[in-house]
């Protein structure tokens, strides 16, 4: 994938950030991979519990070329130096086109040969998604959140939606095994919606959504993308039906969930 310089490497001999222009916690390089370790940090991990404002405290990092994300390490997997990350087998989210992967997606899953929808239209944005992400970061971090033992971690990226591809990050693997492909809808849903991804597990990932459909036909035509996107969602979740589902995890909601068995 291309990738700009990552500046993640001047961490091994400034652990605070300083020459980034930051003041970081803690924490550690993480470049172990399913095959051993990659040529370079993909991530820095910070070695405490993330709390509440401490995502605004990384802010400045987006400067530096490095993003902030939430990683859940407490749920049985450990953290992100045991999730068996696979850099070296995605490709680049530009060279694919959303409406395609997610047509794609349906056409595999959907049931009885139901047509594609198509992709949902845009609401039109009024909040700032990075504003959001970070109110929604500080909801997940309070003591009894629903995240065990987040982590605040930076990614060298150069938008959310490329994170997971960044890290080569495998959790969605028994329904996509290019990563890059899911990033390439996390950017359309950046462009339509205002989503951020805000964090990540060894099998799952939360988005904030600055801009959520407002109506139940557009909440609709977005669940049939989430659908498509994750089948696992509708499949194994509470709400069997895209017209619950949409009613229930879409409509309005300011946050998306989306995990893979």
């Amino acid at each position: 994938m291309a990738t700009l310089p990552n500046p993640l490497p001047q961490l091994a001999s400034d652990p605070s950030g300083r020459s980034l222009g930051l003041r970081l916690p803690a924490g550690a390089l993480v470049d172990t991979t399913d095959e051993g370790l990659w040529h370079e940090p993909l991530l820095w991990c910070a070695d405490g519990r993330a709390l509440p404002g401490g995502w605004a405290a990384l802010e400045p990092a987006r400067r530096a070329g490095l993003l902030p994300v939430v990683l859940e390490t407490g749920d049985g997997h450990g953290g992100p130096d045991h999730w068996q990350l696979m850099p070296g087998e995605v490709s680049y989210p530009g060279d694919h086109d959303a409406g395609e992967v997610l047509a794609e997606y349906w056409e595999e899953h959907a049931a009885q040969g139901a047509p594609w929808p198509g992709p949902a239209e845009p609401p039109g944005q009024d909040r700032d998604p990075d504003t959001v992400a970070g109110d929604i970061a500080d909801t997940l971090l309070v003591d009894g959140g629903p995240l065990k033992e987040p982590r605040l971690a930076l990614v060298p990226a150069r938008r959310s939606a490329d994170i997971p591809t960044a890290i080569g990050w495998t959790g969605p693997a028994n329904h996509e095994g290019d990563i890059a492909r899911l990033s390439a809808v996390l950017r359309s849903w950046e462009d339509r919606f205002g989503i951020r991804l805000v964090a990540l597990g060894f099998d799952h990932l939360l988005l904030s959504v600055a801009t959520p459909p407002a109506t139940p036909a557009a909440a609709e035509a977005v669940a049939a993308e989430h659908f498509a996107f994750c089948p696992d969602n509708i499949h194994q979740g509470t709400d069997p039906t895209l017209r619950a589902y949409a009613e229930h995890q879409v409509l309005n909601q300011p946050v998306w969930h989306f995990w893979w068995d």
